[in-house]
């Protein structure tokens, strides 16, 4: 999944973000960060670096589904997880030994503690939720996946109200909606038309996904969210590595029969997916409102089922439209409702 190992780390994010460092990628309301109070100073002067870095978290995190299916066509998918997630920890990691190599302590240096919070969130993330999903793009649309994944903040919300947080009605209210659209959008898994396993799968996906993306703000996790993802991509793509080769797909790669597309998607996916995106989503948290940075969890899915249609033809049937609409409705509810509920000043003593 993309977005903001976070994208968690990042955001309201979905299973094609990086990971989960920024708390932001799979959080919504008190999960997600508050700009470092930032956001407010700069609602006023927008400029041209914001909505770059907006226009990239938009098209790159939305198109990462494409690219994982894709990839998908002659790649196996754990073990294509595997190297994208490996690839991209590890040039992370470099860069981040590169930039503090000055410095007295190693930026890379966490502890054990920390460490085993990382490697969770990492599987929970990767794993079951990325992971899964590049498993069920090899039998559904790419654009449904995105939008069976865009109910991740709906997830989170129902995590925490099982944590002993009260949601408000509105949240409430967006979070239902959203459900019925998922019902909408299993309907072309039982009808037939699309395999009703990978519908399954990319819900378990969300789920999982959603899950770890709580623990993250509940678990001693590094300051930094660079460090955090980095790890976490190391973690998860071991994970993803492991289970590849426990179901034997390392028999099923042959070189030669890989397509340059699958290579130059993978590509994509490790540099612009799980660097490139997630650098501006961290640079927006620092520089943009909070209110526009969120906009991200209902836009991503629509590019995504507008780029499926356009370049792999996938069909966009009334269920996939419909409940499409729904869902992403729902989700506009629960964020806008849980955006203003952190904003909101702190109660005054009397």
């Amino acid at each position: 999944m993309s977005g903001p190992p976070a994208q968690a780390s990042s955001g309201v994010g979905t299973p094609d973000s990086p990971g989960s460092g920024l708390r932001s990628a799979g959080s919504v309301g008190s999960d997600l960060p508050d700009a470092k109070g930032h956001a407010s100073g700069h609602a006023g002067r927008l400029g041209g670096m914001t909505w770059t870095a907006l226009g990239l978290v938009y098209v790159v995190w939305g198109s990462t589904y494409l690219a994982i299916r894709i990839a998908d066509q002659t790649m196996p998918p754990f073990l294509s997880a595997a190297v994208r997630f490996l690839a991209a920890g590890l040039l992370l990691t470099g860069v981040i030994a590169w930039r503090s190599r000055r410095s007295e302590r190693s930026a890379l240096k966490i502890t054990r503690r920390q460490l085993a919070s990382v490697v969770l969130v990492g599987l929970l993330l990767l794993v079951g939720g990325n992971g899964l999903v590049v498993l069920a793009e090899t039998v559904i649309p790419s654009g449904l996946a995105a939008l069976l994944v865009a109910a991740v903040p709906l997830w989170v919300v129902v995590l925490r109200a099982a944590f002993g947080d009260r949601p408000r009605a509105a949240t409430v209210v967006g979070v239902l909606l959203g459900f019925v659209g998922l019902i909408v959008l299993t309907v072309p898994g039982i009808a037939g038309s699309v395999k009703l396993s990978g519908v399954v799968a990319v819900i378990a996906a969300a789920i999982l996904w959603s899950t770890g993306s709580f623990a993250s703000s509940r678990l001693p996790m590094p300051v930094n969210p660079f460090v955090a993802s980095a790890y976490e991509m190391l973690a998860g793509g071991t994970g993803d590595l492991l289970l590849g080769l426990g179901r034997g797909e390392q028999h099923r790669v042959h070189l030669a029969a890989i397509s340059t597309s699958s290579w130059l998607a993978l590509s994509y996916l490790v540099v612009f997916g799980s660097i490139v995106a997630f650098t501006a989503y961290a640079w927006l948290l620092q520089n943009a409102p909070l209110s526009l940075v969120s906009t991200y969890a209902y836009v991503n899915p629509v590019v995504a089922v507008a780029l499926g249609w356009l370049i792999l033809a996938e069909p966009v049937s009334w269920p996939i439209a419909l409940g499409g609409a729904i869902v992403v409705a729902g989700v506009g509810v629960v964020v806008s409702t849980e955006r203003r509920r952190t904003s909101a000043p702190p109660p005054q003593e009397n």
